[in-house]
C-alpha cells in the first residue's frame, strides 16, 4: 500500500502481509511537512501537523506517520556509515545530496544522515527502514542493497518536495528481479547511453540490466576467442567493465545473452559452414546446425570467455525461434538433426528432443561459472524424451509461438519465472507486425506480474514462482528511433513496470497523478 497518509491518521506499522521488514534501532514514530522548512530545534512538537507520506516512484509501501520538521540537506550536515561495506553508498549519496562524506563515526551529529546494516539474516536483504526524527535521518537494512534502496527514497524526497518527512518508512519489493532488457545487437546503443540507463534505473530501484548483444544482425562485445564475429561497431571489453562496476554501484546485475541455436547469423556470417540446412540443401537464416560438434564448441568458447567479462549470478541462453521447428515436419525437413537425435537420445528422438538438449548443455556451461540460467519460454516443449533442467528459469514474452503453452504449464511443473509479457512490456522500434509502442498508462492500470500472456492472470497460487518482470527494448527496424527517442519512450513505461514489480497491488495515485509524480521526479 501506498499514497499520501490522511492528516490525523498513522498507518498501521504491523506488516500487513509485507514480509519481514528491515529491524531498526529507533523505528518509532512520526513526520513533518514535506514543504516545511526545519525549525531551529528539531524536537517533535504538536504544532507540527502528521506528516504525509513520501511522494516516490515506486511508492513506498508503509509509512508511520509523526510530527515533526522533517529533514534537509545543508551543507553541514554529514553522511556516515556503521560500516565500511556502506561506503559506496555514503558517498554517492554524498555526493548527489550536496553533503558531506565523513565515514565511520560513532557520534551523532544534528543534520546527520546515516545508514545502517543490521544484518538480519532472516529479512529480505533489499528491504529497508528509514527514520526521519529530531532533524537525522537513519538507513538500516539487513543488506547493502536495502540501504542503497532507503538512499534513492531519500533521494527523490529531496528532488521532489525539498525535504523528507517525519516519520517512519518501512519498504521491500514484492518481485526479486526487476529488469530491463535492451536489444544491443540489432540496435547499438553507445556506451554513455547504456551507463545513463543504469544510472535512471537504480534510482527507480530496479536491480537488472539484460544486454542481447549477439543475434542475426550483429555481434556487439569485443571477443578474444573469436575475434572474426564481431561487428566493425561493438563495445569494447573495457566499455563493458564500466557498464558492469556501474551497474555493481547501483545493485544492478548485468544479465548477458548470447541467443543460441537460432539468432546466430553474425557467427554463421564468419563460420558459414556451421550453418543449418534443410533436406534440400538451403540455408536456414540464423540457426546453426546443432548436429556439428563446432556449434556447441563454438558458443561454449564465448560462454566461457564472457563468464569473466559478466560476473552477476544471471545469465539467459536465449533459446526462442529455433527454425528447425517452425515447420510441420522438422524430422523430415532437417534428416541430420533427427539421425543425430536417435543417435544421442534413441529410436524415438526428435528434433525438438536434441534442441532441448542443446540447451541443457549450455545451461551446464554456465552453471559451471555460477550462474543461474534462463531461457525463453518458446525454448521448453511439451513431452519429449528430453527435458530442460528444472533450474533454467522461463522468460515467458510470448503465446504465439507453434504449440504455445499457456503460463501454467509452465508453472504447474514447478518452474521459476520471469514476466516479459510481449503485450505489455515489449518495446519493438518500428512497431512491426501487431506490436505497438506500450504505454506507462495501461502497464500501470492493467498489468501486474501475474499477467504473463496476453491480458490474463494465472492464479493467485503461482505467485511466488513468478520471480519479476522486465521490460524490453527491441530493435526489429533500428533506424525507427535514435538512442535519445528510446530513452523518452521508454520513460513512462519503466515507471509503471517498477510500480508494478515493486507492489503489484492496485496504485492508489490515480494515473495522471503518478505522470504528474514523475515528470515533478525528473
Amino acid at each position: 500500500m501506498t499514497g499520501a497518509v490522511a492528516a490525523g491518521a498513522l498507518v498501521a506499522a504491523s506488516g500487513v502481509g509485507l514480509g519481514l521488514w528491515a529491524a531498526s534501532g529507533d523505528d518509532g514514530g512520526s513526520a513533518g511537512p514535506r514543504a516545511a522548512s526545519p525549525a531551529k530545534s528539531p524536537s517533535p512538537s504538536r504544532s507540527y501537523p502528521l506528516s504525509e507520506a513520501p511522494r516516490t516512484i515506486p511508492a513506498v509501501r508503509e509509512h508511520t506517520a509523526e510530527r515533526g520538521p522533517g529533514w534537509r540537506p545543508a551543507k553541514d550536515h554529514r553522511v556516515v556509515v556503521d560500516d565500511p561495506a556502506l561506503a559506496d553508498e555514503g558517498r554517492l549519496t554524498a555526493a548527489e545530496l550536496g553533503l558531506a562524506y565523513a565515514g565511520e563515526k560513532d557520534d551523532r551529529r544534528a543534520g546527520d544522515l546515516r545508514l545502517e546494516l543490521n544484518r538480519d539474516a532472516g529479512a529480505n536483504p533489499e528491504s529497508y527502514t528509514m527514520t526521519v526524527r529530531d532533524g537525522r535521518v537513519t538507513v538500516t537494512a539487513p543488506g547493502e542493497a536495502g540501504v542503497f534502496y532507503g538512499t534513492r527514497t531519500l533521494k527523490q524526497e529531496i528532488e521532489g518536495a525539498g525535504a523528507a518527512p517525519e516519520g517512519v518508512v518501512r519498504d521491500e519489493p514484492a518481485k526479486q528481479r526487476r529488469g530491463l532488457m535492451l536489444d544491443t545487437a540489432r540496435k547499438f546503443y553507445t556506451a554513455d547511453w547504456i551507463e545513463d540507463r543504469i544510472r535512471e534505473l537504480g534510482d527507480l530501484k530496479f536491480n537488472e540490466i539484460g544486454l542481447h548483444f549477439s543475434d542475426d544482425q550483429g555481434f556487439r562485445v569485443e571477443s578474444d576467442s573469436h575475434p572474426e564475429i564481431v561487428s566493425a561497431q561493438h563495445l569494447t571489453k573495457a566499455q563493458v567493465k564500466r557498464i558492469v562496476d556501474l551497474a555493481e554501484s547501483r545493485h544492478i546485475t548485468v544479465v548477458p545473452e548470447i541467443d543460441s541455436p537460432g539468432h546466430l547469423g553474425a557467427v554463421i556470417a564468419a563460420h558459414p559452414d556451421l550453418q543449418l540446412r534443410d533436406a534440400d540443401g538451403d540455408a536456414v537464416r540464423g540457426a546453426i546446425d546443432i548436429s556439428k560438434p563446432g556449434a556447441a564448441e563454438i558458443v561454449d568458447d564465448l560462454l566461457d570467455e564472457y563468464a569473466g567479462l559478466f560476473p552477476g549470478g544471471q545469465w539467459h541462453l536465449g533459446g526462442d525461434e529455433y527454425q528447425a521447428l517452425v515447420v510441420s515436419d522438422p524430422e523430415a525437413s532437417f534428416p541430420g538433426l533427427a539421425a543425430a537425435a536417435r543417435e544421442r537420445y534413441g529410436s524415438g528422438a526428435t528434433v525438438e528432443d536434441l534442441t532441448t538438449g542443446w540447451l541443457n548443455d549450455r545451461a551446464a556451461t554456465v552453471r559451471g561459472h555460477d550462474r543461474t540460467p534462463r531461457a525463453w519460454n518458446d525454448g521448453f516443449f511439451r513431452g519429449g524424451s528430453v527435458r530442460a533442467a528444472k533450474d533454467i528459469r522461463v522468460a515467458y514474452w510470448t503465446g504465439k509461438e507453434i504449440g504455445a503453452r499457456q503460463p501454467a504449464e509452465y508453472l504447474s511443473e514447478g518452474r521459476e519465472v520471469i514476466n516479459h509479457n510481449d503485450e505489455f512490456l515489449y518495446y519493438v522500434l518500428g512497431e512491426p507486425l501487431t506490436f505497438v509502442y506500450p504505454t506507462g498508462e495501461r502497464i500501470y492500470e492493467q498489468w501486474t506480474p501475474l499477467v504473463l500472456r496476453g491480458t490474463t492472470a494465472v492464479p493467485e497460487r503461482y505467485d511466488d514462482q513468478i520471480l519479476g518482470g522486465s521490460f524490453a527494448v527491441w530493435g526489429d527496424i533500428p533506424r525507427a528511433q535514435t538512442q535519445d527517442q528510446v530513452a523518452a519512450g521508454i520513460r513512462l513505461p519503466l515507471r509503471a513496470t517498477v510500480q508494478k514489480l515493486w507492489d503489484p497491488d492496485e496504485p492508489e495515485l490515480s494515473w495522471a497523478r503518478f505522470r504528474s509524480l514523475a515528470d515533478e521526479l525528473g
